[in-house]
């Protein structure tokens, strides 16, 4: 399988890759539009900040291509952030994948949320062999609202979008890659699709 993992200067490409490895899959860093096309699977990481990713992806016109593609893409923490309409860090228009805008966490918690959550609402193949309440690892201090593309939840001080899915797309706010078993069997089911 033809893995491509979106190479635009995002901090977690290296766990992204060894959590592939661990499942017997090889997924290649590319930037190169033209590998990316071609792919089985396209993976979108980030950690970061987003204003500053946006610049970078634009800067190697895969702002315009990742919205265009048309195998299964997952992107991850700030790659699904970067695919909603808007984001409130560094007010940056997203790729409009997903129809829901990125907030800011309240005062009333500690922000970032870092740690283990609960998903719930749990639909979509994505969350196959995945109960209601496990716990996946998440470190962000912003979120997806929730919206009809929503395909799981977490609370943290209100309820919002911990993953999204939109025709072959899907994106997910906690990082798989360190979420353990739960973690492996998302990747594995994404790799399923």
């Amino acid at each position: 399988m033809d893995l491509k993992i979106v190479n635009y200067g995002a901090g977690n490409i290296k766990s992204i890759q060894f959590a592939f490895q661990r499942l017997g899959y090889d997924a290649v860093l590319s930037h190169n539009p033209d590998d990316i096309i071609k792919a089985d699977k396209v993976i979108f990481p980030g950690v970061g900040e987003a204003s500053s990713a946006m610049k970078m992806l634009k800067e190697s016109g895969l702002d315009a291509l990742i919205p265009e593609l048309k195998q299964p893409v997952l992107g991850i923490c700030l790659g699904m952030q970067l695919m909603c309409n808007h984001t409130e860090e560094g007010d940056t228009k997203g790729l409009e994948i997903f129809n829901t805008n990125v907030k800011r966490f309240s005062n009333n918690v500690k922000v970032p949320q870092m740690g283990w959550n609960t998903v719930a609402n749990l639909k979509s193949d994505l969350f196959k062999n995945i109960s209601e309440g496990d716990y996946m690892y998440l470190v962000h201090s912003f979120y997806a609202e929730n919206c009809e593309q929503s395909i799981a939840t977490s609370n943290y001080d209100i309820e919002y979008a911990s993953a999204l899915e939109n025709e072959n797309f899907f994106g997910v706010q906690f990082h798989p890659e360190k979420s353990s078993t739960v973690g492996a069997q998302l990747i594995q089911n994404f790799l399923d699709i």
